[in-house]
């Protein structure tokens, strides 16, 4: 079963999944003025298609949330995520920072 470690104890933080191979993905991100932004999410090649980015993304949700703060997703990952389920993010996506 994979399990998400955050990891903010220098730059760059990120949230990190493990499963029994060890690390195989990371989330990228920067805490600045109540923003989180996300800056990339990769997952090993060979653990692709098994809901790991997913994973990453429900964490850092959650952390958004649970910190009030606002997600500025400059990952394509987070960003498709984001505005394809609109309805899920819109209370924690900061949209001034929309190119």
């Amino acid at each position: 079963m994979a399990e998400i470690k955050l990891n903010i104890q220098g730059e760059p933080n990120s949230f990190d999944v493990y499963d029994e191979d060890g690390k195989v993905g990371e989330m990228i991100f920067e805490l600045k003025n109540q923003n989180l932004t996300v800056y990339h999410t990769e997952v090993d090649t060979e653990k692709e298609g098994k809901g790991y980015a997913k994973l990453l993304l429900d964490a850092m949700v959650n952390y958004v949330r649970e910190n009030k703060l606002k997600v500025i997703p400059l990952c394509p990952y987070v960003h498709l995520q984001f505005r394809r389920h609109e309805g899920l993010y819109q209370d924690i996506w900061n949209k001034e920072h929309e190119n």
